[in-house]
């Protein structure tokens, strides 16, 4: 992780690249608090259309509030649990019916787990919450969208997947590696999108440690991101989000992953064409696209 702490700029200051004639429409997930919601305030101030996703709806409307407060007009909210398919597949009939294009799909929702959880759809959790909602989000909306940006993680390290069982993490239990796990699907899956859909710029990218809700379910852990020193703050965490959702396309790599606004080579696990192409395979079955 070397250089992953290093400063950062302030992202509240509008593009000195200038801004287009009409504006973008840039949908964050996962903006109710954290990367999501520092995202949506910095490219709302750089004069961004955004769409706030989020579970809670108590906190979705805090976070349009402070949105709001400093882009002078409330964004447009929609509530969706990536924990139930179908309230994925019901938000992006709402997006189709609302928006004839999304300029940008932030990919940013996540979780992790202490303990071991199923959904209603029979996986995992952490790996329906960070890969298979938003795979699926992405594929419903794909027509739409002109550029996705997935929240992924150095975690990716630790991961262990095995695209014939995407729930293998619920034996032996262990909240990272699950979690790593889903984020090194992340990472193929942003790979394996450009392969298949190069007109799509699909990136990913490591925020850094960042202090957030991260895995707020655990009293110990939650103190301990709230106490740890040298952790980034959210806007510090959404910097490479924001340049990728606004930098000229001519100058990313489509399917690359990114730390601090550079392009960097994620472990070979997380590289791998072949695995890719199954988890791209095993995802499609399971959530009903294929």
């Amino acid at each position: 992780m070397t250089g992953e702490n290093q400063p950062v700029e302030d992202l509240t200051e509008p593009s000195a690249q200038g801004r287009a004639d009409r504006r973008r429409v840039t949908v964050v997930t996962g903006a109710s608090s954290g990367i999501g919601l520092a995202a949506a305030i910095a490219l709302s101030i750089r004069g961004d259309e955004v769409v706030l996703v989020g579970r809670d709806p108590a906190r979705l409307a805090a976070a349009a509030d402070d949105v709001a407060q400093v882009s002078g007009e409330p964004p447009a909210t929609f509530r969706a649990d990536f924990a139930v398919l179908d309230d994925v597949r019901t938000l992006a009939g709402e997006l189709r019916a609302a928006y004839d294009r999304i300029d940008v799909l932030a990919n940013n929702a996540g979780a992790i787990l202490m303990r071991p959880m199923t959904t209603v759809d029979g996986f995992e959790l952490t790996m329906q919450a960070n890969h298979l909602a938003p795979f699926l989000l992405t594929c419903l909306l794909r027509d739409r969208v002109g550029r996705v940006v997935v929240t992924a993680s150095a975690a990716h390290r630790s991961g262990a997947l095995d695209p014939a069982d995407l729930s293998r993490q619920l034996a032996g239990y262990r909240a990272m590696r699950a979690y790593g796990t889903s984020k090194q699907a992340n990472i193929l899956f942003a790979a394996e999108a450009a392969r298949r859909w190069p007109a799509l710029l699909t990136t990913s990218f490591h925020p850094g440690v960042v202090r957030t809700r991260f895995a707020s379910d655990s009293t110990f852990v939650a103190l301990g991101m709230k106490l740890a020193p040298f952790l980034r703050t959210p806007a510090q965490g959404a910097q490479t989000l924001v340049w990728l959702a606004e930098q000229d396309a001519r100058g990313l790599t489509n399917g690359g992953y990114y730390v601090n606004r550079r392009l960097r080579a994620p472990l070979a696990k997380a590289a791998d064409p072949q695995l890719a192409a199954r988890l791209w395979e095993a995802s499609e079955r399971a959530v009903g696209l294929s």
